[in-house]
């Protein structure tokens, strides 16, 4: 099985042990050595996947797929996967790696590996770090139904499907899907429990019936009694909700250990995968303690008084918020002099703050790029923008803990994330890392499911906004502030889900509204003779601008709309193509096209849209509706499953009577594609204009909160 894997290792080898195959990975360069220990084999070393980055960060981290489980080998035979064979891999990987000294952190059934190397090789371990210990101290819901595991069973509902019969007889998935959802009991874990299907699923039901109940070394006394002698400090992290193994065996953990037991409030079995933030920082703050770093006594300086402080997140997908953010800032300075405001922002954004003059927070290099992850989601103008951002789980985690070591100083008044998904979804699961006024910005809201996804779509998007709901119904306080891009009237006639409100009616109740944003005075651009005339374009020739944004998405409707330039200048002669690929698509590699002007990334393209007579997009909004603004004509290309394109965006071209929307087979047939340019070229553009003001209305909004 072959995952998108949001950090790259370092390194990456392999030990082998009596023929068994055991492939380990190395991330980072720092000390000590973290090595995040496998499960059970039922998942994954990728169940670190939200922890490595962020740990990489600070410290060297080891991670390895245990027998049976991802890349390592899957041996036959229960013998081959006792608590034992465990030990000796982890002995094994840490003197390949070079581990030692190191701190163990361990999931489940990982524990009573670590607590053996600390009391085999007390020297090698500086601490352990133990998150729903699965030792066998107590009974677990699984050691209940150990007696029937290898009977037939009667019936295979709840935990009659942990036997081995019923999987080798079809039941297999009936029971990862009730395992998951045990293991992830937490509301709104969907993610979670269909990731923990596809590892169930490649180790098969076969080899995880070797491993259900090898010999333990939990139900052995005199290793139990050995605990007490450990040298290393322990921390237990169990949750008060696990439904896998009980709190209690934690509890016990620790005091056998001498440890310190942290509660989990509410969380289940997969704190890693589902309490991330919670699980970092424990993680960060035990290193920290059992290895302490030196560090150098600050630089002394004389008392001064500084101003107030913000920190503005602007999306990173594409670019098309960099600008209204920009204007945004440049208003809310206005209003505040002598505010400071930090950027933390990626590639391409960084491109157009750097542009504007703006100061980039240099943690924004610690940042794992978004655009990269939906192009790596992408097919040809295709992109299922609701579970692509799904599968972006690990990167918004690993860019929410850059956020919260930017903000841990106290230094911030305001943060103002523009779509900056992670921070306002991750605050509201962990409120007590808010201590700065919060100001969150949006231009659609509501998750919609593509028609095509059927029920099973439709509920997870329901769910997701659910969880939405509940947040700002719970903690209002998080967000001192919810500003809405655009005009009531502008958001989509739908609802939320199944016994959830009408979007329009929520979106009232819980936001405020700034009109659209535009970046930039229309009427300074109304004179389209004097525009092309700056911009180097001829005044006498009609002129299509073609722009795809600022992600890598784009190269297939450039591609169609370069087929469509000779049957277009068949009905328009003389008619100039100008197409702007954006700063991720390289302009060389589209096919050469006779007296076709190719750009890469245009700061000012707001400017060259103005200036033309009629333009071929995508269908991003902040594109369109510049467009709309402009005056100009245009068509636009939705991404084929790109709900907010298909959905929200539509809604608002509708609203204003601008654009015309094309789908994606219209735009490969060339002779369509340049019948409608030619067209909309000659349309009258008669659309409801757009209101200016709205970056003052948004900057009076934020400036309340400083």
């Amino acid at each position: 099985m072959t995952e998108r894997v949001a950090r790259q290792p370092d390194a990456e080898g392999q030990v082998v042990r009596d023929g068994v195959r055991i492939v380990h990975r190395t991330y980072g360069a720092g000390r000590p050595t973290v090595v995040l220990l496998p499960a059970w084999s039922i998942v994954t070393s990728r169940v670190w996947k939200a922890q490595v980055p962020y740990l990489a960060r600070h410290f060297r981290v080891v991670t390895f797929d245990g027998r049976g489980s991802g890349d390592s080998d899957a041996p036959r035979g229960e013998a081959a996967y006792t608590d034992d064979e465990y030990v000796a891999d982890t002995r094994a990987v840490l003197a390949a790696t070079g581990a030692a000294p190191c701190v163990l952190v361990t999931l489940s059934r990982g524990a009573p590996w670590a607590l053996t190397v600390a009391l085999e090789d007390p020297d090698a371990v500086l601490g352990v770090v133990t998150i729903a210990p699965a030792v066998g101290l107590r009974p677990g819901a699984a050691d209940r139904v150990r007696a029937s595991w290898d009977v037939p069973p009667g019936h295979a509902e709840g935990w009659g499907a942990f036997n081995r019969h019923h999987w080798q007889r079809g039941g297999y998935d009936d029971f990862l899907a009730f395992w998951f959802g045990e293991m992830f009991s937490e509301p709104h874990s969907t993610r979670q429990i269909e990731e923990g299907i596809e590892w169930g699923r490649a180790i098969g039901p076969d080899r995880l019936a070797d491993t259900a109940f090898a010999p333990r070394l939990g139900r052995d006394p005199a290793w139990v009694a050995r605990l007490s002698d450990l040298r290393c400090p322990v921390l237990v992290a169990h949750g008060d909700g696990d439904r896998i193994r009980p709190h209690a065996e934690g509890a016990e953990l620790a005091e056998l250990t001498g440890g310190r037991l942290v509660t989990l409030p509410g969380a289940g079995h997969g704190a890693p995968a589902r309490r991330p933030v919670a699980v970092n920082r424990l993680v960060k703050d035990f290193v920290d303690e059992v290895a302490p770093r030196p560090c150098r006594p600050p630089p002394r300086r004389g008392v001064r008084r500084r101003g107030p402080r913000a920190l503005y997140l602007s999306s990173p997908i594409g670019l098309g918020h960099a600008r209204r953010d920009v204007a945004i800032a440049a208003e809310l300075r206005r209003r505040q002099p002598g505010l400071r405001i930090d950027w933390l922002a990626q590639d391409p954004v960084t491109r157009a703050l750097v542009a504007a003059g703006e100061r980039v927070h240099p943690a924004s290099a610690w940042l794992l790029n978004e655009s990269a992850h939906v192009e790596s989601e992408a097919g040809e103008h295709d992109l299922h923008a609701f579970q692509a951002i799904r599968r972006m789980d690990e990167v918004l985690v690993a860019n929410f803990m850059t956020f919260a070591d930017v903000v841990a100083d106290g230094g911030y008044d305001l943060v103002i994330g523009d779509e900056a998904w992670e921070v306002d979804h991750f605050l509201h699961e962990n409120p007590q890392l808010k201590r700065f006024a919060f100001a969150w910005l949006t231009d659609f809201v509501g998750w919609l499911p593509m028609p095509d996804g059927g029920p099973h779509e439709a509920a997870l998007a329901a769910d997701a906004n659910a969880e939405m709901v509940e947040h700002r119904a719970r903690l209002r306080h998080v967000r001192d502030r919810s500003i809405f891009v655009g005009d009531p009237e502008d958001i989509v006639d739908a609802t939320l889900g199944p016994g959830l409100p009408r979007i329009r009616e929520w979106t009232e109740d819980n936001f405020d509204f700034a009109g659209w944003v535009s970046g930039f005075d229309p009427a300074e651009l109304a004179d389209r003779d004097a525009l092309r005339s700056r911009l180097g374009h001829p005044r006498d020739r009609p002129l299509c601008v073609v722009a795809v944004g600022g992600s890598g998405v784009g190269g297939p409707l450039l591609a169609r709309v370069l087929d469509a330039v000779g049957p277009a200048r068949r009905l328009v002669p003389g008619l100039r193509f100008v197409v702007v690929t954006g700063p991720r698509i390289d302009p060389g590699s589209l096919p050469p096209t006779p007296d076709v002007e190719v750009h890469g990334y245009l700061p000012q393209l707001h400017r060259h849209l103005a200036a033309a007579d009629v333009a071929v997009v995508q269908g991003g909004l902040t594109t369109c509706m510049e467009l709309t603004a402009a005056g100009t004509p245009f068509l636009y290309v939705p991404l084929r499953h790109h709900f907010e394109q298909h959905f929200h965006v539509r809604a608002r071209l509708e609203r204003y009577g601008a654009g015309r929307c094309l789908s994606y087979a219209q735009a490969c047939d060339p002779d369509g594609l340049a019948a409608a340019i030619a067209a909309e070229l000659r349309r009258d553009v008669t659309h409801r204009p757009v209101e200016p003001g709205g970056a003052a209305r948004a900057a009076a909004l934020l400036a309340d909160l400083l």
